[in-house]
């Protein structure tokens, strides 16, 4: 009984931990448009927030990888996931520490290298936080245990961007001119805060000696094709965050010379990854899950999918600084990011319906009510924190779109993803060629339209690795880089153009996740893989 009870307190940390992750990343939403205006930063600079932050993703999990591959045993597996998140809060402990004296310094610079490492430590908590869980009792509940840790962490994103325009803010509003004479001790409070709460937990997980470690299988599958590809990519992604640093130790920065080194860092991913999968096919031995087509054109799926996810939302706030869009000042803007991410949050607990076996008919009435009754709770908490949501009623019409998409999907992963890819693209559309509520409306759907890419991403990928299922499972979770490059692109896009006209690279996003859909489920077929079977 004392050891059912250890697992459920573990079970709430954990959950804590899945909260952190989506309150801090989804809170860069308002900081963003902060730090432009603080900083006076054009939209480029503003947007290597998520470079920074994403691109800790990609360097700690490959980091991983290959010293694992170099010493021929899987590093965390023989730390135990227990550990590895122990490690990871401490290392994103030390990042809210380094936020300190970054923000007392006034450097913007130094403000990206702390969320750097915030975010190296949640890469390293995220490897090691899913297999935790489901060890954390009946392994046949782990599913479950899953999309619970996930709801909350949809909630932290709900939630993330009105706390730190709080802590910004306050109840004032501000204008642009007047962002730069703010106090910015509050958010000093703030990362002291998260700090110490990163530090409790890894507190609970220290003292809580009758949990597993949870260890895996040592064994490591070896890849050596694979490792000098990832490498390389790597290597170019290390000297291309040096430079990109180091632009912002001087008092002049060259936002073309950055934005130059974010496209070669473009062509360098994908370029890598197709000349692999090309040299894989004629000759696989040596590259281990990449000799399959579906997962390299999975990771490419899932870059474009968080760079699609968080480049819409980290743009949204210049966006509604605009005329056209509402004239909101950076203090206004947060009900908007708050359910752009709520967005998610609806389509996640939609998704999670199914998990829990419901009759035919139940389900389909939980598909209705489940959504509404997320789309209340953004609406509450954002009226509870005093912030008007008199301009976001109407919104709950786009939830519709997702309840049908749901419907005609039929838990087919393939037919699902192309469904919601296909209304992704059609309402980017429909935001490039309106203004004002129904435009904005149509952007903030796009969270709706991704909110269930991921697992129909992730379960096609995999499809028919057999022994290398692990292996591609690892370069997946790589690819969240793409919410590093993508946002960047899109903020140089609107110096040179407008912010509007810089949507136009999401359309281009969802079309490659309606090929993907296509594509890999023809792939699948002639490997005698049915999956929508």
């Amino acid at each position: 009984m004392e050891n059912k009870t250890n697992y459920n307190a573990a079970l709430a940390t954990l959950v804590t931990v899945f909260f952190f992750w989506g309150f801090i990343a989804a809170s860069n939403g308002v900081f963003i448009p902060f730090c432009k205006s603080y900083f006076h930063l054009d939209q480029f600079q503003s947007q290597l927030i998520d470079f920074a932050f994403y691109g800790a993703y990609y360097i700690g999990a490959l980091l991983l990888f290959i010293v694992s591959g170099s010493v021929k045993t899987d590093i965390l597996n023989k730390w135990g996931f227990k550990n590895g998140i122990i490690y990871g809060l401490v290392l994103s402990a030390l990042g809210a520490a380094i936020m300190i004296p970054a923000i007392s310094s006034g450097s913007f610079g130094f403000i990206l290298g702390s969320l750097f490492v915030v975010a190296l430590g949640f890469s390293l908590q995220q490897t090691s936080a899913n297999p935790f869980a489901i060890a954390l009792g009946d392994p046949a509940k782990g599913s479950h245990r899953l999309n619970l840790a996930g709801g909350v962490n949809s909630f932290g994103t709900a939630i993330g961007p009105i706390v730190v325009a709080l802590a910004l803010f306050g109840a004032a509003t501000y204008s642009d001119d007047q962002i730069a004479s703010i106090d910015l001790s509050t958010v000093k409070t703030l990362y002291i805060a998260v700090g110490a709460l990163f530090l409790l937990a890894a507190g609970l997980f220290i003292s809580s000696k009758k949990l597993p470690q949870a260890k895996g299988d040592t064994n490591f599958v070896q890849a050596p094709k694979a490792v000098k590809t990832l490498g390389f990519i790597t290597i170019s992604l290390l000297v291309i965050f040096y430079f990109v640093f180091d632009q912002y130790r001087g008092e002049v920065v060259d936002s073309n010379f950055i934005f130059q080194l974010i496209m070669a860092a473009l062509v360098i991913i994908v370029g890598s990854l197709l000349l692999a999968n090309k040299n894989a096919i004629k000759k696989p031995e040596g590259w281990g899950a990449m000799q399959y087509p579906q997962l390299v054109m999975g990771m490419l799926a899932i870059f474009t999918y968080v760079g699609v996810e968080v480049t819409i939302q980290s743009n949204l706030g210049e966006l509604l600084k605009s005329e056209a869009f509402g004239g909101f000042t950076d203090s206004e803007i947060a009900p908007y990011i708050s359910m752009y991410w709520g967005s998610l949050m609806i389509g996640r607990w939609a998704g999670a319906i199914t998990v829990f076996n419901p009759g035919k008919s139940l389900k389909n009435v939980l598909f209705i009510i489940v959504p509404y009754l997320a789309f209340g709770i953004v609406l509450l908490v954002n009226h509870v924190s005093n912030n008007d949501v008199s301009g976001l009623y109407l919104y709950g019409w786009s939830i519709l779109l997702l309840i049908g998409g749901f419907f005609f999907g039929q838990e087919k992963p393939a037919k699902t993803l192309f469904i919601f890819g296909f209304l992704g693209v059609l309402a980017m559309l429909l935001g490039l060629f309106t203004e004002g509520t129904i435009a904005i409306y149509a952007f903030m759907s796009g969270g709706l339209f991704c909110s269930i890419m991921w697992p129909s991403i992730f379960s096609l990928s995999i499809a028919g690795l057999g022994k290398f299922t692990s292996q591609g499972s690892a370069f997946l979770i790589m690819m969240i880089l793409g919410g590093a490059i993508i946002p960047p692109i899109q903020g140089k896009l609107a110096d040179l153009f407008n912010i509007h006209d810089s949507y136009w690279i999401t359309v281009a996003c969802f079309a490659y996740l309606m090929f993907f859909a296509v594509k890999v489920k023809g792939v699948l077929k002639t490997q005698g893989v049915n999956y929508d079977e």
